[in-house]
């Protein structure tokens, strides 16, 4: 079985530096699981923090331009090439992100990757509100509802592909993994300050600078993810630079909740160990390392015995 180390948990928990620490002191090399800094250009909003990186190997950023499309399908497409690259060269994948879907879609696969966009369902669908597509789905797959999320619930997008595939036969793919998931958490009060904290640095590194500049190059917030992505969108609207920047940082308050609650109930029957470090305490870091060691110093023998 292939070993692969996954470094998740909501945003400003400091998995990027956790995810570089590690790599050095396993042979690890770093796959990103961000949907958000795949795209070329977009380095201060998403936090890419590549200083942090010390010249570890990191794969999967600036994978396309703000104004193409990218898809969990094609995120588990690289993504497969770029994990079979570091087996073949005995080094350990480190995954850290905070998109619980390309994780999980990475570990345990999905069920749905196979089936086609049926694009006369979407044309016919295009135009119906929310509600519309709840009771829809309701309707034509009541267990795919229940088993989603709030997040998924409002977005039109994934509620669309829920009715597409309703019926449809599915198959995952699976491969068997030695997987070790280490879960970053903190109390939200603790959380948000580190949130508010990296939002000002964001703003003295040049977040306006970047958006203007992104601006210059064709992209706008209708036509590229600028609109969509968090640190960016805000900018769109109107008000001062302070209610611009609390906007953000109630924003980013916001996906930290929504990221804890998906990683607690979708991550618990995943493939693989999982297991929570509380970011507040002191020596969880080091915690964090022996319980990585155990992890990593067993072979497959020991676990069949």
């Amino acid at each position: 079985m292939k070993k692969i180390l996954v470094i998740c948990g909501p945003t400003a928990t400091g998995k990027t530096a956790l995810g570089v620490k590690l790599a050095h002191r396993f042979g690890g090399e770093i796959v990103s699981a961000d949907s958000r800094q795949v795209y070329q250009g977009m380095d201060i909003g998403t936090g890419k923090d590549l200083g942090e990186l010390r010249g570890t190997p990191v794969w999967l950023l600036d994978v396309v331009r703000p104004d193409q499309l990218f898809s969990v399908a094609d995120y588990l497409k690289l993504a497969w090439e770029v994990l079979a690259d570091i087996w073949a060269r005995g080094k350990l994948p480190v995954v850290v992100g905070g998109t619980g879907f390309y994780i999980k879609a990475l570990t345990d696969g999905i069920g749905t990757l196979g089936i086609p966009p049926d694009w006369e369902l979407r044309k016919k669908l295009q135009n119906d509100s929310v509600s519309e597509l709840q009771n829809l789905l309701r309707k034509k797959n009541p267990q795919r509802w229940a088993r989603m999320n709030e997040s998924d619930r409002k977005n039109p997008r994934r509620l669309v592909r829920a009715i597409e595939v309703a019926g449809k036969p599915l198959n995952a793919r699976r491969l068997p993994l030695d997987a070790f998931f280490i879960g970053l958490t903190a109390p939200y009060e603790i959380l948000y300050r580190h949130i508010d904290e990296r939002v000002d640095k964001r703003i003295k590194e040049g977040i306006e600078k970047e958006i203007k500049g992104l601006k210059g190059k064709g992209y706008n917030f209708k036509n590229s993810v600028l609109g969509t992505t968090i640190g960016y969108r805000e900018w769109a609207g109107e008000g001062t630079r302070e209610e611009i920047v609390r906007r953000w940082q109630f924003d980013e308050h916001d996906l930290a909740r929504r990221q804890m609650t998906w990683f607690r109930k979708a991550l618990r029957q995943t493939q693989g160990k999982f297991q929570w470090f509380d970011i507040g305490k002191l020596g969880w870091q080091k915690e964090v390392e022996k319980a990585v060691q155990r992890w990593y110093s067993k072979t497959d023998n020991d676990k069949e015995g």
